[in-house]
């Protein structure tokens, strides 16, 4: 079962052609699209979503409360972009290996990422704080886009070992401006790699609208590369789910790369460095906030029977002991000797990284005067 997009030939709106099986108010509707692979999602499913959603916005909350502290360097809210994060990622099998960019929070949620996982890095402790073969997780990636063409890769590896792995490539939509993900496309194609592309389009690149990305949905240029693709709307759980199972299934199934456009909203800034009332209107952000993914699917879970104050109370007990696991790890850490950032850089000694370590202690040592 297949489903190619072509490219309309009417601008980019709102509501074009996106794939939908719950209403903003959490109602249950069809989509012949997405109906064949919503098949078998039940309440135990709609609560361990729901769940790791609501974990991954307090997860969020209390990273954008450390950095605002001066605990970490930096933070990239997630904040609005839950339902696809967690959705994808607990639609794929545990030995698919997922390739996140920095704001996939609830991909790391969703994956069993420990407290000090959403942190440490970002406090510039270590360069990456799991092991990404345990997780099979790649490490975050700041690099905008590069993290396609990894994936890429490693799904040319699984057709070279004979698996049937999966490799899943996350970015934005600015991102797909970047030489990177549509040269990742390219390889894709030709060598048909088993590879989901799910590109959060969450409206902004950073202070650059969508609009003007692109005139025409982001998931019409796929096609163009020999990739099927389909628009989903990212703010809905159920069809994010559906749409995922239909991507891997495609991928897993030999018949080469997929591309799903999730449309969604960024309801905070870009990072914690940037002030978005600069660049876009309250309104814009209130009309977004009443399609909010964890409340759509609140009121679905409420209208079925299947979310209680017991239910509710244990999500939040849950999402607070994460959080201030979170915080209990920045505020104890040892922080490193500046020189060790250069270590676990390569696997072997590395002559140039040698050369870097003697001219950045030189660096450091210009320090020393004035710390005594």
């Amino acid at each position: 079962m297949m489903h190619t997009l072509t490219t309309p030939a009417t601008p980019l709106t709102a509501t074009d052609d996106i794939a939908q099986l719950l209403t903003e108010d959490g109602a249950r509707v069809s989509d012949p699209r997405l109906d064949h692979w919503a098949e078998g999602i039940d309440v135990d499913t709609l609560r361990g979503l729901y769940r790791d959603m609501a974990i991954t916005r307090r997860v969020d909350a209390e990273g954008v409360a450390l950095q605002r502290q001066g605990h970490l360097g930096l933070w990239a809210p997630a904040q609005g972009q839950e339902a696809i994060q967690v959705a994808s990622a607990r639609a794929a099998r545990s030995d698919d290996f997922l390739f996140p960019s920095y704001r996939e929070v609830g991909v790391l949620v969703a994956r069993g990422g420990r407290a000090e996982d959403f942190v440490m890095a970002w406090r510039g402790e270590f360069h990456s704080t799991y092991d990404p073969r345990e997780l099979h997780l790649a490490t975050p990636q700041i690099i905008i886009g590069a993290q396609s063409l990894h994936a890429v890769g490693y799904g040319m590896g699984i057709q070279r070992d004979g698996g049937d792995q999966v490799a899943v490539a996350y970015f934005g939509d600015g991102a797909t401006s970047q030489g990177d993900v549509n040269e990742a496309m390219v390889f894709a194609s030709s060598f048909q790699s088993p590879v989901v592309f799910v590109c959060s389009n969450n409206q902004w690149a950073i202070s650059e609208p969508v609009t003007v990305q692109s005139r025409f949905p982001i998931a019409g240029r796929a096609p163009g590369f020999g990739i099927p693709s389909m628009r989903v709307d990212g703010n809905d759980a159920i069809a994010c789910t559906a749409a995922m199972r239909w991507a891997l299934d495609h991928a897993r199934g030999g018949q080469g790369p997929v591309f799903l456009e999730a449309v969604t909203y960024r309801m905070g800034p870009h990072t914690t460095s940037d002030d978005p009332t600069r660049y876009r209107d309250k309104d814009e952000v209130e009309r977004w906030r009443r399609r909010d993914p964890l409340l759509r699917l609140e009121a679905h879970l409420r209208a079925i029977g299947a979310f209680d104050d017991a239910f509710a109370a244990d999500v939040e007990t849950a999402g607070g002991a994460l959080a201030a696991q979170m915080r209990e790890a920045v505020l104890t850490v040892t922080t490193r000797p500046a020189i060790e950032v250069l270590d676990d850089v390569y696997a072997e000694p590395h002559s140039g990284i040698q050369r870097q370590r003697e001219r950045f202690a030189a660096y450091l040592d210009g320090f020393a005067d004035e710390e005594a």
